[in-house]
């Protein structure tokens, strides 16, 4: 199967493609009408900064190379809100590309900065939702409004085997994208499931409140990578 018959279409049963959706939000979206206000207002408090839907990040070889998607939660405000690549500019960033670059998922020159050189192997990164919500937390009308964004992610990259999924919106919002139901493949941390094709991995999101409070390890964190990664070397 490949990833563009695994998309479910509105009957329960698969389309050949997600035609008519693009992957990437534009820069101005307006499907969030509270998502495009806080938005605006960060263009006006740091025109300097991104402060537009945050686009995948894509390894150098092309997205036909991508055997493994990340699936976080939404941009952060000070992290990619700011620098436009996922998980860059914040606490999240460090744990996940140190863990990355340890299986040989990307190359070791994350700096936290867009230019910094850092290169993915064989891994794309996406969000449940694209666009900074304040505080940290998308509402529901929110994440389903991007899912139709996430579901074309998926048709673009036909080599996908594996996913891992960054907390339970995003694992939730995943499965939803997939055509499967939540209570058949509920989120824990350290969670396997098969779903259209892909097998899903599920972790805790490595944010910086979940590693300080003890709720997540980074040995917890890399335990779900090394699966992963081991899986899709098959």
């Amino acid at each position: 199967m490949t990833a563009s018959e695994r998309l479910p279409d509105s009957s329960g049963g698969f389309r050949p493609a997600f035609a008519g959706t693009p992957a990437e939000p534009s820069r101005d979206c307006p499907l969030c009408p509270r998502l495009a206000a806080f938005r605006q207002e960060w263009r006006e408090r740091e025109p300097d900064w991104h402060n537009a839907p945050v686009p995948s990040f894509l390894p150098q070889d092309g997205e036909n190379t991508v055997r493994l998607l990340i699936v976080g939660l939404a941009p952060g405000v000070r992290g990619a809100n700011r620098t436009g690549r996922p998980f860059t500019g914040d606490y999240a960033g460090d744990l996940l590309y140190t863990t990355l670059a340890k299986y040989g998922l990307a190359n070791d020159r994350f700096e936290a900065r867009p230019d910094d050189g850092l290169a993915l192997r064989g891994v794309a990164i996406t969000n449940a939702v694209r666009c900074v919500p304040p505080e940290n937390k998308p509402v529901g009308a929110e994440v389903n409004a991007c899912r139709d964004f996430f579901k074309a992610t998926v048709a673009r990259l036909p080599g996908l085997c594996a996913v891992v999924t960054l907390g339970k919106i995003a694992h939730d919002s995943t499965v939803r994208a997939l055509g499967g139901r939540v209570a058949a493949h509920p989120f824990r941390h350290g969670g396997t499931s098969d779903l259209a094709g892909l097998r899903l991995f599920s972790s805790y999101h490595c944010s910086r409140y979940n590693t300080n409070t003890g709720r997540l390890t980074t040995d917890m964190f890399e335990a779900v990578f090394a699966r992963a990664a081991a899986f899709i070397e098959r």
